[in-house]
């Protein structure tokens, strides 16, 4: 079992840049595929990003490909989401979550696919 926990949320300027930090809890980190998906208000989830359990392959959504990049370190048993360049619309509460589906490989996208949730944190970008 994963326990995510996010940081790093806050109040920031367009233009500006954040790092969300996701710390999982629990000895099957390393074996779970991560992601991070978004919610604005009045809007449902969305991906955000998401990596693999081999930390190699990755895969943003459009929105965000040029500007939010994802990682991992097991050894931390953390998930990162360098965010660059914000953007007002990139305002919304951003959750963490972990996935027991699909191989070594892959990088699963649907919400569906994840098993455990954090409780988010707040981005808000100003403009």
């Amino acid at each position: 079992q994963v326990q995510p926990v996010e940081s790093g949320g806050g109040l920031v300027q367009a233009g500006e840049s954040l790092r969300l930090s996701c710390a999982a809890s629990g000895r099957t980190f390393s074996s779970a595929g991560m992601g991070w998906f978004r919610q604005a208000p009045g809007k449902e989830r969305e991906f955000v990003a998401g990596i693999s359990r081999s930390g190699d392959r990755i895969y943003s959504a459009q929105s965000v490909k040029e500007r939010f990049t994802i990682s991992r370190d097991n050894a931390k048993n953390t998930v990162y989401l360098q965010m660059n360049s914000l953007k007002p619309e990139d305002t919304a509460v951003y959750y963490c979550a972990a996935s027991n589906s699909g191989g070594y490989y892959s990088v699963p996208r649907g919400e569906h696919q994840y098993d455990y949730w954090g409780q988010g944190t707040q981005v808000t970008v100003s403009s």
